[in-house]
C-alpha cells in the first residue's frame, strides 16, 4: 500500500479522549438511540462517529495538521456536537474531497442496533446496513430509514384552542413524523384506558398506582407447618441515603404478614435486617417454622405447579406532590386484579378467533441450557409465561389498538408506507412496556423506579417482581415509552442536510438501505464498497437470537403482517447465527469450529465486497483468548491485512467496579485493508519484528492509561498488525503458525512489559514466577474469579503450571471451572510458616501485622531475608495499587507499608545486635 494513501486512523487516534466520551455516553438518555429499543452490545455513537471519520480521511503530512485534526476528532466525538452543523459540514466536505467528490459507499454487515450505520449516515456516507436477525433489521429501519425519510417539516392536523374552544386545524410543525406518532400514541392510550383503565383503580385520595410488588410463593415442606412462603430476596422498598423504607415480615399463626417500616412509616425495628429475605439462590427459609428448602426441591415445586404468587405492596404517586408513597395491598387491589384476569380470558378468546393466532405469545422459550436463561428450570416454558394475567391483558389490548391505528390511517387516505412507519414506532412502545411489565422485572429500590428484565444480557429467575401500571404517567407506562421514541426520531432526523457542500451536491437525501441477510452471503457485487465498518458477534458472549425472541413474539403480533419478510417464521432464525453456542453436537469444540468457520466466511465476504485498497474497521471485545484465537484465525484466512488496532473504552466507570467477574472496559477497533499481502514470513524473523513492534505499541498503550485485561487484549490487537501482513507464517520445519502460538508469544512479551511497569521499572528480575503471577493476576483481574483457561494462559506466560499449584496449600484455588487467587485474609497462617516464597511471606507478615504480633513479624522478615529487600516492599506497593479502596487486602497492605521504613530499621537492628538469636 502506498504510504501516501494511509488514513488518519492507520497512523494515530485520540484513544483516551474518545474513550472518555464513549464511556460518558452510556449515561445519556435524551434522544440517544439506546432509548428507542433494547439491543445488546450497541457500540457507542462517539466511537462509531470518530473511527469512521478517521478511517475515511487521509493521514496529514505536517505535525501541525496532525494536532489540528486530532483535536477536531475529539470535538466530533462529543454527544453535544453530534448535530452541530459546522462540524458535520466540515466532516462531510473532508470525506467528499478524500473520495473524489462522491459519498463513499459503506456497509455494516452486522448492523445490530444501528449505531455504526447511523454515524456513517451522519457523516455523509452512502449507507447500507444488514443483519440476519429480523428484530435488529426492524430496529434499524426505525433508526436509520424512517427518520430520514419522514422526519421533516410540514403540516399536520392538531387540536388548538380558539376563543376558549378546542378545534382541529392544520398547523406547520418541525417534524411531521414526531407529531403523528404522538397523536396516534395518545389515541391508543385513551382507547386502551377506556377499556381496561378500571383494572388499575386510583386510591380514594386521588393517588395513582405506579405499580405493584409481587412475591412468588411455595408451600413449606415441613409436614407440621405447610405455610405459604413468600419468596422475597430482600425487603427493601427504598434504599437511598436520605430515605429508607422496607417491608417488615411478621408471623401470625401460620400466616406471613407484612408492615411497612422506615422513614415516614412505623419505625424500623433495630434487630431487623431488610437485606435478608426468605430466598437466596433458590434455597428457601420458612419464616414460620425456620425449616429450609433446598434449591432442587424449590425448582421441583415450581415444575409441579405448586408455586403461586401474592401481591404484597402498592407504590403510588399523588398528583401535585413529589416522591413515591407505599402501602400494603388490600382486598380491593386483589379484586381489581382478579377482574382483569377474568376479562383477559374473554379478550384472549375473542382476539384468537379474530387474528387466527393466540394474542399471548405461545412460542416456546429456548432450551434450558441456553446461555443466560435460568427460568425454564422453574416451569416457565413459553414466552407468555413471563407475564401475569393483568400484564397479558394490558399488552394484548395495546396490541389491538396499534393494529387499529394502521387501519384507521389507511381509511383516511394516509400513504401505506407512512402508516407503516407510524405503526412501527407504536409497536416499539409495546416492546418497551413488555420489557418492563413482566414477572422478571424488579423494583429498583435505590432509584425508586422499575428495573426492566434486560438489566443484564440474560433472563434469570426473579422471586419478587414488579408489575407496572401502563396508565400511571410514570416510568414504565405507555406515554413514557412513547416520549423516548419521539426524542430518538427527532434526533435521528436532525442531521444537517448536505445541501450546498459541493457543486454536484450528490449527498442530498441519500436514504440508507437496510437488508436482512447472513453476513456470510451479502446481496452485493464484488468490489462494491469503499469501506466496511462493523461489530461482529463476540464468540459466545450474547445469545442475541434467543434474547431477541422476547421482542420478536410481540412484534409478530403487532406489526408482523406489515413486515411479512421479517416476521413469518415462528421465532428468529438461529441455524446461521454466528455464535459459538449455535452448534450443539460436539460440545464446545464444535461450537468453536462453527463460529470460526462462519466468521471466516463473513470476513471473506467483507473482502469480496470491498473495493481494492478499501478499508475496514472491525470492532471486537471478548475477554477470553479462545474468542480472540477464533477472530484472528478468521481474519488471517480472509485475505484482509490488519494495519492498526486501538482499544477504546466503551463502558461506564461504575461498570468497571464489579468485583465478582473480570470484565473488559475496552473494545478493540481493528483497522484492515483489502491489499496484497507479503509472501511467507519465517517465524524467527516475524517474532523479532513482533517484539520490536509490540514494545513500541505497549509503551503507547501504557501512556494512554490502558490497564488490566484491556492491556493484554490491546496487545493482541497490535500483534496482528505484524502477523497479518504475511500470506502465511511458517517455522523452519514448514509448520504453519496459527493464532494460538502467536498469542502465547504476545502474552509473554506483554507480561514481561507489564511486570516491569507495575514494579516501576525495577526488580522484575528478582521476583519468582509465582509472585509474578500473583502481581499480574491482581493487576489483570483484581479480586475476581476467572475462567480456568484464562488463568492458565496467564500462568503459562509466567512459567507456571497452574494445575500443579492449586493442589498445594497456596494462594491459587480452583472453584469448579473458575480460578480464584486468595488474599492474605483468606489464608491459614499455619500454611505460611515455613514458606520462603515472596508472596507467601508477604501474606504471613500481613496476618501477623493485623494481629499486632510485631516481634513475630520481625523474625519472619529477618529469617527470610525480605525485611531489607526493596523488591519485597515494591511488590507490596504494586499489589496495593491494583486494588480498590474498599478491598480488605489493600487495607492490610497500606497499613503495613505505612511503617515500612521503621520496620526496615528494626530488621537491620535485629541483625546487627542479634536480638532474636
Amino acid at each position: 500500500m502506498d504510504k501516501k494513501d494511509r488514513r488518519f486512523i492507520e497512523e494515530s487516534f485520540p484513544v483516551r479522549e474518545v474513550s472518555a466520551e464513549s464511556a460518558r455516553e452510556k449515561s445519556i438518555r435524551q434522544g440517544h438511540i439506546s432509548t428507542l429499543h433494547i439491543w445488546w452490545a450497541r457500540r457507542p455513537l462517539a466511537a462509531s462517529r470518530a473511527t469512521s471519520y478517521a478511517a475515511l480521511i487521509p493521514a496529514p503530512n505536517e505535525i501541525e495538521e496532525w494536532e489540528k485534526k486530532r483535536h477536531f476528532i475529539i470535538e466530533l466525538s462529543k454527544w453535544e456536537n453530534s448535530l452541530r452543523k459546522d462540524l458535520i459540514y466540515k466532516v462531510r466536505k473532508d470525506i467528499l474531497e478524500a473520495n473524489g467528490g462522491t459519498p463513499p459507499k459503506v456497509i455494516d454487515p452486522f448492523g445490530g442496533g444501528g449505531s455504526i450505520p447511523l454515524e456513517a449516515l451522519r457523516i455523509g456516507c452512502e449507507v447500507y446496513s444488514n443483519d440476519l436477525n429480523p428484530v435488529a433489521v426492524f430496529i434499524q429501519k426505525c433508526t436509520l430509514e424512517y427518520p430520514i425519510k419522514y422526519g421533516k417539516k410540514g403540516e399536520v392536523e392538531k387540536e388548538v384552542e380558539e376563543f376558549g374552544t378546542k378545534v382541529r386545524r392544520k398547523v406547520n410543525v418541525d417534524n411531521v413524523l414526531v407529531e403523528d406518532v404522538r397523536y396516534w400514541a395518545e389515541w391508543v392510550l385513551e382507547e386502551a384506558r377506556k377499556e381496561i383503565g378500571k383494572f388499575y383503580p386510583h386510591d380514594p385520595d386521588g393517588s395513582i398506582p405506579v405499580g405493584y410488588t409481587w412475591a412468588r410463593t411455595i408451600p413449606c415442606q415441613n409436614p407440621s407447618c405447610g405455610a405459604e412462603i413468600p419468596l422475597i430476596r430482600q425487603y427493601w422498598l427504598v434504599r437511598k441515603s436520605n430515605k429508607k423504607v422496607a417491608l417488615f415480615p411478621y408471623v401470625e399463626g401460620k400466616d406471613v404478614k407484612f408492615k411497612i417500616v422506615g422513614d415516614g412509616y412505623e419505625e424500623m425495628p433495630k434487630v431487623f435486617d431488610p437485606d435478608n429475605g426468605t430466598v437466596s439462590r433458590a434455597v428457601v427459609t420458612c419464616p414460620v417454622c425456620g425449616s429450609v428448602i433446598d434449591d432442587d426441591t424449590t425448582r421441583r415445586l415450581f415444575q409441579e405447579g405448586k408455586s403461586g404468587e401474592r401481591m404484597i405492596a402498592v407504590i403510588l404517586e399523588s398528583p401535585g406532590s413529589q416522591g413515591k408513597v407505599y402501602r400494603l395491598a388490600t382486598a380491593q387491589d386483589l379484586k381489581a386484579f382478579m377482574e382483569a384476569e377474568e376479562y383477559m380470558k374473554e379478550k384472549r378468546r375473542k382476539l384468537m378467533e379474530e387474528w387466527g393466532m393466540d394474542p399471548v405469545p405461545d412460542e416456546p422459550l429456548p432450551p434450558k441450557e441456553t446461555l443466560g436463561f435460568r427460568i425454564q428450570r422453574y416451569g416457565f416454558l413459553k414466552w407468555g409465561d413471563l407475564f401475569n394475567s393483568r400484564q397479558k391483558l394490558a399488552l394484548i389490548v395495546f396490541l389491538e389498538k396499534v393494529k387499529e391505528v394502521y387501519r384507521r390511517m389507511l381509511a383516511i387516505g394516509v400513504d401505506r408506507e407512512y402508516a407503516k412507519a407510524v405503526a412501527s414506532y407504536l409497536a416499539i412502545s409495546i416492546d418497551n412496556i413488555a420489557e418492563k411489565n413482566n414477572t422478571i422485572s424488579r423494583w429498583a429500590n435505590t432509584k425508586e423506579t422499575i428495573a426492566g428484565s434486560f438489566s443484564r444480557q440474560a433472563l434469570p429467575m426473579v422471586w419478587d417482581y414488579f408489575e407496572s401500571n401502563p396508565f400511571s404517567g410514570s416510568t414504565g407506562d405507555w406515554l413514557n415509552s412513547v416520549e423516548y421514541n419521539l426524542n430518538v426520531i427527532y434526533h435521528c432526523s436532525q442531521s444537517p442536510k448536505s445541501s450546498g457542500l459541493l457543486a454536484n451536491d450528490s449527498m442530498t437525501d441519500v436514504l440508507p438501505v437496510v437488508t436482512q441477510a447472513s453476513a456470510t452471503s451479502l446481496p452485493y457485487l464484488d468490489n462494491f464498497f469503499d469501506a466496511v465498518f462493523t461489530d461482529p458477534p463476540y464468540y459466545d458472549n450474547v445469545p442475541y437470537s434467543h434474547l431477541s425472541d422476547f421482542f420478536y413474539v410481540w412484534l409478530k403480533r403487532s406489526i408482523g403482517d406489515l413486515y411479512p419478510e421479517l416476521f413469518s417464521t415462528p421465532l428468529t432464525p438461529k441455524s446461521q447465527e454466528i455464535v459459538a453456542y449455535s452448534h450443539k453436537e460436539g460440545g464446545k469444540e464444535a461450537g468453536k469450529k462453527f463460529f470460526e468457520s462462519m466468521l471466516k466466511k463473513a470476513f471473506q465476504e467483507i473482502h469480496r465486497v470491498l473495493k481494492p485498497n478499501g478499508i475496514a474497521v472491525i470492532v471486537y471485545a471478548h475477554k477470553s483468548t479462545q474468542g480472540w484465537e477464533t477472530l484472528i484465525n478468521s481474519l488471517l484466512d480472509s485475505g484482509l491485512v490488519i494495519t492498526a488496532a486501538y482499544p477504546i473504552n466503551t463502558e461506564m466507570q461504575t461498570r468497571l467496579r464489579a468485583q465478582e467477574s473480570a470484565t473488559l472496559a475496552s473494545s478493540i477497533y481493528i483497522v484492515a485493508r483489502k491489499i496484497e499481502r507479503e509472501p511467507v514470513g519465517f517465524y524467527n524473523n516475524v517474532r523479532e519484528e513482533l517484539k520490536n513492534h509490540l514494545t513500541r505499541k505497549l509503551e503507547r498503550l501504557w501512556a494512554e492509561g490502558i490497564g488490566g485485561a484491556d492491556f493484554f487484549i490491546a496487545a493482541i490487537g497490535s500483534a496482528i498488525e505484524v502477523f497479518g501482513k504475511y500470506e502465511k507464517v511458517m517455522d523452519y520445519e514448514g509448520n504453519i503458525i496459527r493464532a494460538d502460538r502467536l498469542l502465547e508469544d504476545v502474552r509473554k512479551i506483554a507480561t514481561d512489559f507489564a511486570v516491569h511497569q507495575i514494579l516501576h521499572n525495577g526488580f522484575a528480575g528478582e521476583i519468582s514466577e509465582l509472585t509474578r503471577f500473583y502481581v499480574l493476576y491482581r493487576w489483570n483481574f483484581g479480586e475476581a474469579k476467572v475462567p480456568f483457561d484464562e488463568a492458565r494462559k496467564l500462568a503459562t506466560s509466567c512459567g507456571i503450571d497452574l494445575a500443579s499449584e492449586w493442589n498445594r496449600k497456596g494462594f491459587i484455588k480452583r472453584e469448579k471451572e473458575f480460578i480464584r487467587v486468595l488474599g492474605p485474609h483468606e489464608r491459614n497462617i499455619e500454611d505460611l510458616k515455613d514458606s520462603t516464597e515472596l508472596i507467601d511471606v508477604l501474606h504471613h507478615v500481613l496476618l501477623l501485622w493485623e494481629k499486632g504480633k510485631r516481634d513475630d513479624m520481625l523474625i519472619v522478615l529477618k529469617e527470610t531475608g525480605y525485611g531489607e529487600s526493596e523488591a519485597f516492599y515494591r511488590v507490596a506497593q504494586a499489589i496495593s495499587e491494583t486494588l480498590p479502596n474498599e478491598s480488605k487486602e489493600k487495607k492490610l497492605l497500606d497499613g503495613f507499608l505505612a511503617g515500612k521504613e521503621r520496620l526496615r530499621e528494626e530488621v537491620r537492628n535485629t541483625k546487627k545486635y542479634g536480638l532474636f538469636d
